[in-house]
């Protein structure tokens, strides 16, 4: 039952704004009535947030069987890719909810941001020798450089998410960083 409505309301949000979907819509989708809905989450932006996290994870993997920083940029990719179609408006818009709503942002936070930031961070930590960084360099801090300017064209919705900034992004990024990359985003410097 719990997969019916998650996937309802994936239904719901590939057709309308976050804002327009209410409890009742999502349960009218799935067949089953808010009683039911609100045995499992406790408000809408639960329900929204658990739906697309499923949807987003498998979509967005983090391979762990190739260098740090090729999977970094093969990661960064599936989600920028990701993020140019409907999921990426569907992101914009709980994080404008949550500017007014901060259940919302934290319950964002907790369910999506600390766990992907988590994985990105054990991966980062993974590429810190081949980084030509300062000891001192906050990798959080040199992650977060990374994903900032795709959550701000997100936030901004301009210049949209082009296949040119997906392709081209990470391979500066992470040249800036000293770490020498083919175009697919593969270590070419032996390390």
């Amino acid at each position: 039952m719990r997969r019916v409505i998650l996937s309802a309301a994936m239904e719901l949000l590939k057709e309308e704004s976050l804002q327009a979907i209410t409890i009742e819509a999502i349960a009218r989708k799935a067949g089953v009535s808010k009683a039911t809905i609100y045995r499992w989450w406790s408000s809408k932006a639960s329900v929204v947030i658990e739906a697309f996290m499923e949807h987003h994870i498998i979509r967005t993997p983090m391979r762990h069987d190739l260098h740090p920083v090729t999977a970094i940029v093969q990661h960064w990719r599936s989600l920028a890719e990701h993020y140019s179609g409907w999921p990426g408006r569907v992101v914009a818009q709980i994080l404008a909810e949550g500017q007014s709503d901060p259940d919302v942002l934290r319950e964002f936070r907790q369910h999506f941001y600390h766990n992907r930031r988590a994985l990105v961070a054990e991966v980062f930590e993974q590429a810190r020798p081949v980084l030509k960084l300062d000891e001192h360099a906050d990798l959080d801090e040199i992650s977060g450089m990374l994903y900032a300017p795709l959550y701000m064209k997100l936030m901004w919705g301009y210049p949209p998410i082009s296949a040119a900034f997906i392709k081209s992004f990470p391979i500066t990024y992470f040249r800036t960083l000293g770490v020498d990359l083919d175009e697919d985003g593969n270590v070419t410097d032996g390390k």
